[in-house]
């Protein structure tokens, strides 16, 4: 399997502190990674590198066999999926949702001049109808729900058939309805073969869908613990990473903690 995300001994500092790393990490063709841990664990900022929004202060990073710093990030950003609080409010409020989920084949904001055809429009609707949410369509995007957003978004990152798709806290703010629903949908969406490398972000090990084959444990911008899912999320990785005693249960493929 190829490297879809090659990192070699990157950090990101602010000032005098390093925020990140150093830190080595790789995910190759197919996987289903999550990226955990407490606030202030750098996985932000991890997933903006992911992205090439930012780059780091030191280190390598190939992003799709390309190597950030040598290659045209508005090309390589075409072919990444991303959803993120960030990328919400930079959405218009009066854009249509459909025109949300269109605009991305360009890997633009806001609909302007661009031509779509009904091979696009199809498939933005197909991608609304998959997340649930296809009645949407010709709302606008102010009116619609945290929740409701959060799908959209997802929608939208798939729209290019992007080759590695990056979700920033896809279940949070949800109810615990929306939150199971919005799992399955994507535990259905990682079990398709032709499915992008994912990389999800989230605080709670209750919101690691099934399906998830990788995870990347971190506390204070370093690793905790990096590697299988199921060897990764455990009672004492993550009694280190949060700094009090946790014991973890696993059922069907999803995990719940509780301090012990």
């Amino acid at each position: 399997m190829s490297a879809i995300l090659n990192l070699e001994e990157i950090s990101v500092r602010r000032g005098d502190k390093t925020i990140l790393g150093p830190l080595s990490w790789q995910v190759l063709e197919g996987q289903r990674w999550v990226v955990l841990g407490p606030n202030g664990a750098g996985k932000t900022t991890l997933l903006q590198i992911c992205a090439s929004l930012i780059h780091p202060t030191t280190g390598k990073i190939e992003i799709l066999g390309q190597q950030l710093g040598k290659v045209d990030v508005f090309e390589l950003r075409t072919r990444i999926g991303l959803t993120s609080s960030a990328l919400v409010e930079q959405l218009p409020s009066d854009e249509l949702v459909i025109d949300a989920v269109l605009t991305a084949a360009y890997a633009v904001l806001g609909r302007w001049q661009e031509k779509y055809d009904l091979w696009d429009e199809s498939r933005a609707m197909a991608l609304l109808t998959a997340l649930g949410v296809r009645e949407l369509g010709d709302r606008t995007f102010g009116t619609l729900s945290e929740g409701e957003k959060k799908r959209v978004q997802i929608a939208r990152a798939l729209m290019a058939d992007p080759e590695l798709l990056l979700l920033d806290e896809p279940a949070s703010s949800l109810d615990l309805g929306g939150r199971e629903d919005l799992l399955k949908r994507i535990e259905v969406f990682a079990r398709d073969p032709l499915a992008p490398a994912t990389v999800i972000v989230t605080h709670h090990i209750e919101e690691i869908p099934s399906g998830t084959s990788h995870a990347l444990l971190l506390k204070d911008g370093e690793v905790v613990a990096s590697g299988d899912v199921n060897q990764v999320i455990t009672d004492e990785n993550l009694t280190s990473a949060y700094g009090l005693p946790i014991s973890v249960q696993s059922q069907n493929g999803r995990f719940f903690a509780r301090a012990r």
